[in-house]
């Protein structure tokens, strides 16, 4: 699967089940429902999800806790446009 085959997906209702929770969280928020991608990945402790969360809180415009999250996830602090950092989490968690 490649990044175009990611974004030809949105057409669809829902995310491949098949997918990780952390690439069906950046799923939702590219298609604009911020509140199903957070909720995918609020409660999860490891460092994949803790780096997609903190791309979610930037996105929210929440910088502290984006920084706080990007800690957790033991990333330095992306300074990368947005889509630019969503694109590059879609490509390292593509199957």
């Amino acid at each position: 699967m490649t990044l175009a085959d990611f974004y030809h997906s949105l057409s669809e209702d829902q995310p491949a089940k098949h997918w990780s929770v952390q690439l069906q969280s950046l799923w939702f928020d590219a298609k604009g429902d911020w509140k199903n991608a957070h909720d995918l990945v609020d409660l999860l402790e490891d460092r994949k999800s803790a780096h997609v969360h903190a791309y979610l809180h930037r996105v929210e415009g929440d910088q502290w806790n984006a920084r706080y999250w990007y800690n957790r996830a033991k990333q330095p602090e992306c300074r990368l446009d947005l889509k630019e950092e969503r694109d590059a989490l879609i490509s390292s968690l593509l199957p």
